[in-house]
């Protein structure tokens, strides 16, 4: 399989787009979520804290790989 520099090159943009998407999407989803949390105790409270981190984990390595494949793609298609 042979990998085209133009479609790396988008791949890497599309990397970076994903990390900036991941910091806009992030601060509003968690915001609201902090917004909505009825944890009273302690327990209740990190296993709020526990679901917030794994839901940030799992968007990064979403769109990390969306991204970078849609970069790719794009990539591709102008580059040749």
């Amino acid at each position: 399989m042979e990998f085209s520099l133009p479609g790396l090159l988008g791949a890497f943009v599309g990397i970076v787009l994903g990390v900036i998407n991941y910091g806009v999407v992030i601060a509003v989803v968690e915001k609201r979520l902090r917004a909505l949390d009825k944890s009273r105790s302690p327990a209740e409270k990190a296993e709020f804290e526990r679901k917030v981190s794994l839901l940030r984990r799992i968007v990064l390595g979403l769109d990390i790989v969306v991204f970078a494949a849609i970069g790719y793609w794009f990539g591709r298609t102008m580059g040749g």
